[in-house]
């Protein structure tokens, strides 16, 4: 059979599948098909968007009428439910997906906490350089030890030290001009006003070669550096002795000069004192200050004691 002639195979008129399209149709009993598409029993009718329900039998309308469709107009049917909803449907997994920018809930890293975060790093930091730059621990320049009893003096006494602090503060022994062993030639008096010692006593005589006093010390709790301290009056000027630890020595002299600014003469108005930096060993030690060759040894002595270290 060739394309455009009629075969056996075509139709009758009469047996027209969209017959039921037409009046004369229905009048003939044409039925609308019960598939779809116009091949009768294959095709389901068309249906809007949303109106099937799965496993349920669908209502059908009266020939010529469009099945109602449920829920309002512009919103989803109540009655449709998604493939995946149903059971043995698919299933589905939602992965929420990361915000950026706004406010809420998924938003980006929170810049703001770490501008603090970061701000915080950087004080810390530079607090602590300040309090590393601020807290150095100085040693003092006389702080080291010497094979020397006496290794330095000071240009002037330290106004802080006094006698009776001194002695109470470390504990360490003292002695006031009474208390020392003396050399042949000197004595103790009184007649010159100012001397801290115990009845204003001091030590008369020093000045001539040889004089001497000289200190039995007990009871020093370590053996360590200590400072001596040297009470004295110099009749405004200054004057210098010898000073020897356990038998040795000192480079060093005790350097009484006119720190009272005193007028010439005048003893009365000179006292004040001197300090060195002396050795000395756990228990008994013997402290000497001499008038030697060299010395300048117009002094009156009133007082000796201890601190223990050296002080600056």
């Amino acid at each position: 059979m060739t394309s455009g002639t009629n075969g056996a195979s075509t139709p009758p008129e009469d047996d027209d599948p969209f017959g039921y399209l037409y009046a004369d149709g229905q009048a003939n009993g044409a039925q609308p098909p019960s598939g779809g598409y116009g091949y009768p029993n294959t095709v389901n009718r068309v249906r809007p968007v949303g109106q099937r329900q799965y496993g349920q039998q669908q209502p059908t309308a009266p020939y010529g009428q469009v099945p109602q469709q449920q829920g309002a107009p512009g919103r989803p049917n109540a009655h449709y439910a998604a493939p995946e909803t149903l059971p043995g449907g698919p299933t589905t997994t939602h992965s929420p997906q990361p915000g950026y920018g706004g406010g809420g809930r998924g938003r980006g890293p929170n810049t703001r906490g770490l501008l603090i975060g970061a701000i915080a790093v950087v004080a810390a930091v530079v607090i602590g350089i300040g309090v590393a730059m601020l807290g150095g621990d100085d040693e003092a320049s006389g702080n080291d030890a010497s094979s020397t009893p006496s290794v330095a003096q000071s240009d002037e006494p330290s106004p802080s030290q006094s006698t009776g602090d001194a002695a109470e503060e470390d504990e360490l022994p003292k002695a006031d001009a009474k208390a020392v062993s003396l050399s042949p030639g000197l004595t103790t008096a009184t007649d010159v006003p100012g001397a801290k010692a115990d009845g204003g006593a001091y030590i008369n005589g020093f000045n001539t070669v040889g004089a001497s006093i000289t200190w039995n010390v007990n009871n020093i709790p370590e053996t360590g550096k200590y400072t001596l301290y040297t009470g004295y009056s110099v009749p405004g000027k200054d004057a210098t002795a010898t000073l020897s630890v356990n038998g040795t020595a000192s480079t060093t002299p005790v350097g009484m000069d006119n720190y009272a600014h005193a007028a010439e003469g005048d003893y009365a108005k000179g006292w004040t004192q001197t300090y060195n930096y002396v050795q000395l060993n756990k228990g008994s030690n013997t402290i000497k200050i001499s008038c030697e060759q060299g010395n300048q040894c117009d002094a009156l002595l009133d007082q000796l004691w201890l601190v223990k270290g050296w002080v600056e």
